[in-house]
C-alpha cells in the first residue's frame, strides 16, 4: 500500500491512498490541477482513480470535487449528512447524482482490493468520518478534523503501519492570536480541532511495533508551525510512560502545499 499527502492543512485536504491495483482520494480540498499535479509525482492521473471518500462536507475538504465530477465522473463516497452538505455547497456548481455513494460509520465499504472502514469523529459538520484503509494485511489510517478522541477512535485506528493525524494548533497561539473570541472557543471545543499536545498523546496510545510512518496533518496556517508540531509531538511521546520513543519511527509534518514523499507499506 501506498500513502501521500497531496495537501493537508486549514486551507485544503486531500490525501492519496492506494495498492498496486486500485487508487483513491480521502477528500478534495484543493483544485482539480493540483491534485493532478500531485498524483503525477507518484505515476498517476486523475483516471486512475476509483473514488474519493470525503470526510465531511467544510469547504477545505470538497473545493475540488465539483469540477472533478464533472470532468472525470469518479464516484463520490460519504455519509447521508456530508452529501447533503456538498449539495448546499453552491460553490461546487452541478454535480451528478449518480455519482454519489452514501456510507455510514463502522459499516466497511470495498473498492476492489481496498477495505475502506469509516468510523465517526466529533466535528462541528453534518455528519463526519475519518477512515482507515486496509489491503490484506496492511492498513493505514487517516483521522483529521476531530475535537477530542477516546477508546473508540484509538481502536479504530489501532493496528494501522502508517497514519495522518491531526496537530491543528498550539493552545497558547491560538488564545493570544487574533481569531474573534468564538472562533477559538469552537476550534478549542469537542468539536473542533486536537492540539498538538492531544496529537501527540493520540499517537502515543497507537504506537506499535510495526507503525512505520506518522504523518501530522491538518495544521493551522495561523496558530501553528511545523516545527513546534513536530517537536511537541515528539515530547508528548517522550515523556510518555510507554515503551516507544519519537526517534523509533519515521514523523513527518504534512506540508499545506506540497505533496509528501510516497510512503509504502
Amino acid at each position: 500500500m501506498r500513502l501521500m499527502t497531496i495537501a493537508s492543512g486549514s486551507s485544503g485536504n486531500c490525501i492519496y491512498v492506494g495498492s498496486g491495483n486500485t487508487h483513491i482520494l480521502i477528500d478534495s480540498g484543493i483544485s482539480r490541477k493540483k491534485i493532478a499535479d500531485g498524483l503525477a509525482l507518484a505515476g498517476l492521473s486523475m483516471k486512475d482513480i476509483s473514488a474519493v471518500f470525503v470526510t465531511h462536507e467544510h469547504i477545505d475538504h470538497i473545493k475540488g470535487l465539483g469540477v472533478i465530477s464533472r470532468k472525470d465522473s469518479i464516484p463520490i463516497y460519504s455519509t447521508k449528512g456530508t452529501i447533503r452538505g456538498i449539495k448546499e455547497c453552491s460553490s461546487l456548481g452541478e454535480m451528478d447524482e449518480s455519482l454519489f455513494n452514501e456510507i455510514n460509520a463502522d459499516a466497511d465499504v470495498f473498492v476492489n482490493d481496498l477495505q475502506i472502514h469509516p468510523f465517526k469523529v466529533s466535528h462541528d459538520a453534518n455528519e463526519p468520518v475519518a477512515y482507515t484503509v486496509k489491503c490484506k494485511e496492511k492498513k493505514i489510517g487517516i483521522a483529521t478534523d476531530l475535537g477530542f478522541y477516546d477508546d473508540y477512535i484509538v481502536d479504530n485506528i489501532k493496528g494501522s503501519q502508517a497514519m495522518l493525524i491531526e496537530a491543528n494548533h498550539d493552545v497558547n497561539l491560538l488564545q493570544v492570536g487574533s481569531y474573534p473570541y468564538y472562533l477559538k472557543q469552537r476550534i478549542l471545543s469537542n468539536k473542533g480541532h486536537l492540539s498538538n499536545e492531544t496529537s501527540g498523546h493520540l499517537i502515543d496510545s497507537l504506537l506499535e511495533n510495526d507503525v512505520k510512518n506518522i504523518f501530522l496533518g491538518h495544521l493551522s496556517k495561523e496558530n501553528n508551525y511545523d516545527k513546534l508540531a513536530y517537536e511537541t509531538v515528539r515530547l508528548e511521546i517522550d515523556m510518555s510512560d510507554s515503551e516507544y520513543r519519537a526517534d523509533d519511527f519515521d514523523i513527518t509534518v504534512a506540508n499545506r502545499d506540497i505533496p509528501s514523499k510516497i510512503v509504502e507499506i
